[in-house]
């Protein structure tokens, strides 16, 4: 039996998100350097998928078991205990990268930070690469992100 992924992509303004849910200055700006290097990286402009994940690109994925849905090949929640970030995959250079990520804590599908400051920028974006070539290489993908 085959169920809906219950996030999906919304049509709510990404700053108005910022500027109404997030609660402290400094994860204002820890989320928009985020959404700056994303961005960046893919040449994707920032969406909202459910009420709090801002995703860049969009995938479809299948379970064995059935499960089925849609969801972002980038993305992050700036919750209030800590940021999600769903920047990771379990192909090895992702574990080998994420021993030199820095402080987080690691979670089934997303690296739960405290703040960016507390990890290394350019190895997160190593992980974003592996992510986007582990999702181009395992599941239909809904728009080419074309890294250099």
């Amino acid at each position: 039996m085959s169920t809906q992924n219950k996030t999906s992509e919304t049509h709510v303004d990404v700053f108005d998100f910022l500027e109404r849910f997030v609660n402290t200055e400094e994860k204002k700006r820890d989320s928009l350097k985020l959404i700056e290097v994303l961005r960046k990286l893919t040449g994707l402009e920032p969406k909202m998928w459910g009420p709090t994940i801002i995703g860049f690109g969009s995938y479809h994925y299948k379970y064995e078991s059935g499960h089925e849905g849609d969801s972002p090949i980038l993305g992050f929640s700036p919750r209030k205990a800590e940021t999600s970030l769903y920047i990771h995959s379990q192909t090895p250079k992702s574990k080998d990268l994420l021993s030199k990520l820095g402080k987080f804590r690691l979670g089934k599908v997303c690296i739960y930070i405290k703040r960016l400051s507390d990890i290394d920028l350019e190895v997160l974006l190593e992980l974003a690469i592996d992510t986007i070539l582990y999702i181009q290489e395992n599941n239909v993908y809904s728009c080419k992100i074309k890294l250099a």
